[in-house]
């Protein structure tokens, strides 16, 4: 599929081809499940009890190369950087999860997260006011989640700002040579209404203006992802991701 064509051509070009795919996949499983049937020792199969997989016959595991390659990378930062609590806002729940194989976690979402996990800290809080002190969190992640600020999608109010509202609170809770984990995807500035915006990845650098970059990584149009990359690399991409460890200057 052409990356040039508007997003509603591609996603409805997508939608026939699952469509297909479905097709083919449910016919699979009913050839499939009359021959199981058929084999001596056999369960009895009840339609009740029928639960059909019809996409999973692929040629290799299917992954997102965004979620994949952003959360080995800021889980690997921060097994490095061994802080003593980790505090995340709003990225994948599994990403945060697991971080506490690493060390203490707070999760800071709007939605609240109910569950019970050892290691894990719940906070409800937004990212636009963020429940802690001025400079106070020495390791700080905020994957994939401050390009949807503003546009309603988690009940956010409106802000055509939000991002950059976003990056300005990242900014006043980090501690003095404090950790930032931060990504977006980049590529041509535009808002996909309401799912996300896409910011230009060297733009975007700039508005981090009290903190320094110490890397940039990134997962490109191809879902190649390459550790040490300069930011404008992927600045005429469709749709890449843009991870960047920043660290503000401990005090002298």
């Amino acid at each position: 599929m052409r990356r040039d064509l508007p997003p509603v051509v591609v996603q409805l070009g997508r939608t026939g081809r699952r469509a297909a795919a479905l097709a083919a996949g449910a016919a699979r499983f009913l050839r499939d499940r009359r021959a199981y049937a058929a084999l001596p020792g056999a369960e009895p199969l009840r339609w009740r009890d029928t639960y059909p997989q019809l996409g999973d016959r692929v040629a290799t595991s299917p992954f997102d190369p965004h979620y994949t390659h952003q959360d080995t990378w800021a889980a690997q930062r921060i097994a490095e950087h061994a802080p003593a609590r980790h505090v995340d806002v709003g990225s994948r729940v599994d990403f945060v999860c697991f971080l506490t194989a690493i060390t203490k976690v707070a999760f800071v979402d709007i939605r609240p997260l109910a569950i019970d996990i050892e290691g894990l800290e719940s906070v409800e809080g937004s990212l636009l006011a963020l429940p802690f002190a001025d400079r106070s969190l020495e390791s700080l992640s905020c994957l994939h989640v401050a390009e949807h600020v503003g546009l309603g999608r988690y009940g956010d109010p409106l802000d055509p700002n939000g991002t950059r509202k976003a990056i300005e609170e990242l900014q006043r809770v980090l501690a003095p040579g404090g950790q930032l984990l931060f990504s977006t995807p980049v590529g041509r500035p535009r808002v996909c209404f309401n799912a996300h915006r896409i910011h230009d990845p060297v733009e975007l650098l700039g508005l981090f203006g009290e903190l320094e970059l110490e890397e940039f990584a990134g997962a490109d149009d191809d879902g190649r992802f390459r550790r040490h990359r300069e930011p404008a690399e992927l600045r005429d991409s469709a749709y890449a991701c843009g991870m960047y460890r920043l660290r503000r200057a401990s005090v002298p």
